[in-house]
């Protein structure tokens, strides 16, 4: 047992000056047969200390149904067993570009913008939810022998709100949990933010990605003591779909890193690896300066362009960071950094799925969706209780009447549309809550109109987090609504049940014919469904799948979900943990949602050759290292 306390300018162990050298690694994004790797590789980067978020709609898709809570707590072991300390961030809310900040769909949607705020239906949640939570931390606390030594205080609260009555009481309540470790908040280096989500009493931290000097210039006019800790240095970033692909140079990167060090600053590298938004629960930004513009959904790959790429291999950024990191560690004259573990191993030899059966989404929803409702108006997710998936809305037009524009307000956030089961375009759902998005084809009644939206992720930032997903508004012919109007979810966590899915009606595709291709059970062009099919390993290792001709999508490999496809880039492969993986016959299921099925997919390695030490990293940085 030992005692982390907060000094006046340094941190303590036991009274003695410790820095800080964390990296970001979040246990959710990660499979858990490879967090000892990877937590191996933040040593071997020259890291004593790892740090995580913990989302809770992850482990709390329904109200009072857990999931897994003690994962964080096998996290933890973990990093002790590999020599880190840890901070953790409980949050309620944690950003993270995570599937609405982390915070329950079951939650926001009836309590909108009145969470992370002191509401009282909001707090008694929350309290109930940290009462499960917390134990997980407070029994690895540093001062019970565990590795736990800092607890984050709500998250960048002061980039969103400024009730410091909410704020208090988060801290109050983590102490009543029985935390001991040292409190903290962080905050982008600015005034309105650092003073909106600091606490009187909790020691603040800054987070940025350059101009160290300046960041913690703008700290110390809102705390003049204490030590000085970057809790975020954003090393990369992330990508959106439809947009280019992010990248920093890595003696950049390295040189705000040396800087921060150089300040006599600690660091949590964010991240240090980023790993992968499995099972769709990547977030989603919007643009303009108060984001209420166009939404931004973001990737799968968590990649970050971090020092630790996705699959678990050292880049550029990571040799330079080493070299770095080696001057600035507490005891560096006395050992050597530890070695760096070899990396996991790949697949042995490239597989191509021949795809077995084939059924359409109709079939598929009717059994694993939930129950159809209907209501005047259209419901949305949260009514129906969908977080990751898609709505099936069904409505019909009357007539005899002439055609007229076929439409849609408040649309979120992409609905492929069929009239009388025909395809009759996509729409996509425009920033505005009213916003209104029609057919480019004039529609006649009667007619029967099928309209399948998929969530691109929830917002996970800024004041529209925590906005309702689906129709939000109504289906309007000409400039009439149309009433009654039947809806169905379907959630990707129904596949998560493989005898379920066993249940559903396949249609047998020939052997060797592609997806179908050629024969009297192919779907038709254009109609989406959910693709069954197999595949042989031979060397189970990470790969990656690649859906040349899909378009927009999931993909479970044996049972295990690897997130969205879209043909939109950038992002062109999905990570294959070797892990999911086993020798000989292995399943694998696409869900294709725009109609872009019946190409190939394939499994192989990483296309990008494993990054090996380059020169070294004085051209960039003087002598320093």
């Amino acid at each position: 047992m030992a005692d982390f306390t907060v000094g006046e300018t340094d941190f303590l162990l036991d009274g003695r000056p410790v820095r800080l050298l964390s990296g970001a690694l979040h246990y959710f994004r990660v499979h858990e047969g490879q967090w000892g790797h990877r937590l191996a590789m933040l040593r071997a980067m020259g890291l004593n200390c790892v740090e995580t978020y913990v989302p809770w709609n992850l482990h709390e898709p329904e109200p009072g149904r857990f999931r897994d809570v003690e994962a964080l707590g096998r996290f933890l072991d973990a990093a002790r067993e590999a020599g880190l300390w840890a901070i953790v961030r409980p949050g309620p809310y944690i950003c993270a570009e995570w599937e609405n900040g982390g915070l329950p769909h079951w939650l926001t949607g009836p309590l909108g913008t009145r969470v992370r705020t002191r509401d009282a239906e909001y707090l008694a949640h929350v309290e109930r939810w940290f009462g499960v939570l917390l134990p997980q931390v407070v029994e690895r606390q540093i001062d019970r022998g565990g590795p736990v030594i800092m607890v984050q205080v709500e998250n960048e609260y002061g980039s969103y709100g400024s009730d410091q009555v909410y704020l208090r009481r988060l801290t109050g309540l983590l102490r009543e949990c029985g935390v001991t470790a040292a409190l903290f908040t962080s905050d982008g280096p600015e005034d309105h933010m650092l003073s909106g989500g600091s606490v009187p009493g909790v020691p603040a931290t800054a987070n940025f990605g350059s101009g160290a000097r300046e960041g913690f210039d703008a700290l110390r006019r809102h705390q003049p003591s204490g030590p000085l800790m970057c809790m975020e240095f954003w090393c990369g970033w992330f990508d959106h779909w439809g947009s280019e692909h992010v990248v920093r140079d890595a003696a950049d990167a390295a040189a705000t890193l040396h800087e921060i060090l150089e300040c006599g600053a600690s660091v949590n590298i964010y991240m240090a690896h980023g790993g992968t938004n499995f099972a769709g629960w990547s977030g989603a930004n919007r643009s303009g300066v108060l984001h209420d513009g166009e939404l931004r959904p973001t990737v799968t790959s968590y990649d970050y362009d971090a020092p630790i790429d996705e699959y678990g291999r050292p880049t550029e950024k990571f040799w330079l960071f080493r070299g770095i990191l080696a001057l600035h560690r507490d005891g560096a004259e006395d050992a050597p950094l530890p070695d760096v573990p070899p990396a996991p191993p790949s697949l042995g030899e490239p597989a191509r799925v021949e795809f077995t059966g084939w059924a359409p989404l109709g079939d598929v929803i009717e059994v694993l969706g939930g129950t159809e409702t209907e209501g005047a108006m259209p419901a949305t997710f949260e009514e129906l209780g969908v977080d990751r998936g898609l709505v099936r809305y069904r409505l019909d037009v009357p007539g005899p009447r002439q055609a007229y524009p076929l439409g849609v307000t408040g649309l979120r956030d992409r609905a492929v549309v069929y009239v009388d089961g025909v395809r009759a375009g996509v729409l996509t759902g425009e920033a505005g809550a009213g916003s209104y998005t029609a057919l480019e084809e004039p529609v006649a009644g009667p007619a029967s109109v099928e309209l399948w939206v998929e969530s691109l992720g929830r917002v996970n930032y800024g004041p529209r987090f925590g906005e309702p997903k689906g129709i939000t508004g109504g289906v309007l012919h000409e400039r009439q609504y149309v009433h009654g109007v039947r809806a169905r979810g379907l959630s990707l966590g129904a596949f998560d049940d493989a005898g379920a899915v066993a249940k559903v009606a396949f249609r047998t595709l020939e052997e060797g014919a592609g997806a179908g291709a050629g024969t009297e059970a192919a779907p038709d062009a254009g109609t989406g469904g959910l693709y069954r099919g197999v595949f042989q390993v031979r060397g189970v290792g990470d790969a990656s799948v690649v859906l040349p001709g899909w378009e927009r999508g999931f993909v479970w490999v044996n049972g295990f979900c690897l997130g969205r496809y879209w043909a939109a880039g950038p992002q062109k492969s999905l990570y294959v943990p070797g892990p999911v993986l086993r020798e000989g016959v292995n399943e694998l299921w696409v869900l294709e949602l725009e109609g872009g099925g019946g190409g190939r997919v394939e499994l192989s390695e990483h296309p990008t050759p494993p990054p090996t030490p380059g020169s070294k990293p004085s051209s960039a940085l003087g002598d320093v290292t």
